[in-house]
Formats: structure tokens, C-alpha cells, sequence
């Protein structure tokens, strides 16, 4: 149905459509009219601006209607709708979703996902010595699911971009390497050949995973800078100077 180019009665029920919106509206925030727009036959929206201050950048729609041959315009509803510029509450992030790391206290507990690509299904005994040696080593037997090859590489990823990887700060004043180091306990699996944990009580990194070019200055084949002592002349003796003392 084509939309109808005028229609006097409803366009020009301004105050109407105002008066409708001043009855929801709190007192004082229906401001200046802003525009008309006819959305089909007998049918129009009035557009005012919203003044409160909680919403900036919102107007009043209040939709008119009427009957056929009638003069007379009806209200049909009224709503606070956003405009292009208007201040609008973030999305809805699902809790899970929106995690973060540190954000998981003591008690806490994350939401189950089932399909989590970054882990796969983990093997069961099979029987075969030597497929489940290596199950136990690299996968973990009789664990539900272990990391994919996409979790290892998130995981990767994350720890060699992260304050203990190689262009951290520390990694770049560092005296030497991690693999050097005697406190680096190399890590099994796919990851052994990149990654490690620190073992150190002195280290910033003790007790976490470090990668094998990260250093600090608690590395076990370094030491301080050796400076000579400094030399200082015994004392000098003056027992030539007569000293008088005098009676008060």
C-alpha cells in the first residue's frame, strides 16, 4: 500500500500527539516537535524531543491514527524511542561470556561449555602399554577433555605475548635466558620445546610459565656486577700539636 503524500488531520494534531505523550512523560521533558512522518493510510508519527536528562539524544513517538472520513485524529501508542546520537546501555553480554581473567575468586564457578574448541575428548585405557604411556604423558588418561591443538596455540599465544614471554620488559634486560637458567623446570608435551616454569623463590616468575627466551635477574649462572673496594688512607695521628686547656 503506497504511503499517502498528506493527510491534514493527522499533521496537524500536534498537540494532540503532545498531550498524549505528556501524560507518560515526566514534567517538563516532551520538548520542541521534530518532525511528522505519515506511515501509512491514516496513520502518523509525531516525533518531540526528549529533555530529561537521563536520556540524551532520545525522542517521544506518538503514533495517530482515524477512521475513514473522520476529522477527528486518535492516539494509538506513545513510546521514548533512541535517536542516531543517543546514549544507549552496552549489549547484553551472557555472563560466561563476559569473564574475565582474574575476575574467578575462591567458591566462584564458571559456566560448563560443552563445545569448547579449544578442548577435545581425552583418551581411555586401551590395553596398548605404549599408547596409553604416551596418553598419560601428553593428554592426561582418564581426564573427560584435554586441550585441542586450538587451545594449545590460544594458550601459546597468550603466554608468549604476555608479561613473561620474550618481549616483555624484564625478558629484554634480563642478563640471560630462561633455558639457561638451573630453576627452569621445561614443561612435557607439545609445549616442552617453547614453554617451562620457574622454580625460583627470588624470581617475579616463580611458580609461573615462562617461556624459554624470558629472563629476570634471579638467573642461577649470573652475578652482580664485582667492584673493586674502595681504598681509604688509615687515620693520621697529629701528637706534635701542644693542646692547652684553660680553667673556667
Amino acid at each position: 500500500m503506497p504511503t499517502p503524500r498528506s493527510d491534514a488531520v493527522l499533521t496537524g494534531a500536534v498537540e494532540v500527539a503532545r498531550a498524549a505523550a505528556g501524560e507518560i512523560a515526566e514534567p517538563g521533558t516532551v520538548g520542541e516537535h521534530l518532525e511528522v512522518v505519515l506511515e501509512a493510510e491514516r496513520l502518523a508519527t509525531h516525533y518531540f524531543a526528549c529533555t530529561a536528562g537521563a536520556y540524551p539524544g532520545w525522542r517521544w513517538a506518538v503514533t495517530l491514527s482515524r477512521v475513514p472520513r473522520a476529522r477527528t485524529a486518535t492516539v494509538s501508542e506513545v513510546h521514548l524511542l533512541p535517536g542516531e546520537d543517543a546514549l544507549l546501555s552496552p549489549e547484553w553480554v551472557p555472563y560466561a561470556e563476559r569473564l574475565a581473567p582474574g575476575d574467578i575468586g575462591p567458591g566462584d564457578r564458571t559456566a560448563f561449555v560443552e563445545e569448547d574448541p579449544h578442548l577435545e575428548p581425552g583418551f581411555e585405557a586401551t590395553g596398548d602399554e605404549e599408547v596409553d604411556a604416551l596418553a598419560l604423558w601428553e593428554l592426561g588418561l582418564g581426564r573427560p577433555r584435554v586441550l585441542s591443538a586450538e587451545g594449545r596455540e590460544a594458550a601459546a599465544t597468550r603466554w608468549q605475548d604476555g608479561d613473561r614471554g620474550p618481549g616483555s620488559e624484564s625478558a629484554r634486560k634480563a642478563p640471560a635466558p630462561c633455558r639457561t637458567c638451573g630453576y627452569f623446570l621445561p614443561m612435557s608435551g607439545a609445549l616442552r620445546s617453547v614453554f617451562g616454569v620457574c622454580a625460583n623463590e627470588w624470581s617475579p616468575a616463580d611458580g609461573g610459565v615462562v617461556a624459554l627466551d624470558f629472563g629476570c635477574g634471579a638467573h642461577s649462572e649470573v652475578d652482580v656486577e664485582k667492584r673493586s673496594s674502595e681504598k681509604i688512607d688509615p687515620p693520621v695521628l697529629d701528637d706534635e700539636t701542644e693542646i692547652v686547656f684553660s680553667e673556667r
